[in-house]
């Protein structure tokens, strides 16, 4: 065997040896990655603590989450937008935010940011009460109605019986 040889295989072995050693490196550390992101999802916190700062978010109806992430990550609300876009996605209020101006705190999570988001608007709201107690007052004047047929013949039955 020349010294040619034995060097080659030296080196080969080396650079085996290194490939596998970055090969293990990158797998460990995409491992810790996955690992850490998987876990923000469940249990980001708030950007601060305590009482916070209010800031007001706009979302237009032909806004994506990630464009609604990537202006929350921009404002200071949360860290990632990318985290966001998957805890919109894994949400219960998943393909549910409305569009509208919303006041958001530093201090809140992206769970309820995303509950905010999603509850119906205001008006809408109001217009559902406003409907609602519109029909209870059409039920009350139906049974108001109802009752007074039902007292007048109690009433005629009461008389025939007299006479």
């Amino acid at each position: 065997m020349n010294i040619k040889e034995v060097i080659g295989s030296i080196v080969e072995t080396i650079i085996k040896v290194a490939a596998l050693l970055f090969l293990i490196s990158f797998v460990y550390d995409a491992a810790i990655k996955a690992y850490d992101f998987g876990f923000r999802v469940f249990a980001e916190e708030a950007m601060t603590t305590g009482d916070g700062r209010t800031i007001s978010i706009s979302v237009e109806q032909d806004d994506t989450v990630m464009d609604i992430g990537k202006n929350l990550q921009e404002k200071g609300l949360i860290r990632d937008a990318n985290l966001f876009f998957v805890q919109e996605l894994l949400s219960e209020n998943h393909g549910k935010i409305n569009p509208g101006i919303y006041d958001l705190n530093t201090s809140m999570k992206s769970d309820e940011m995303l509950a905010i988001m999603a509850a119906e608007p205001e008006e809408e709201k109001k217009k559902e009460a406003e409907n609602s107690g519109k029909a209870d007052s059409e039920e009350e004047e139906d049974q108001d109605a109802g009752d007074a047929e039902e007292n007048g013949a109690e009433e005629n039955g009461a008389e025939g019986e007299a006479e």
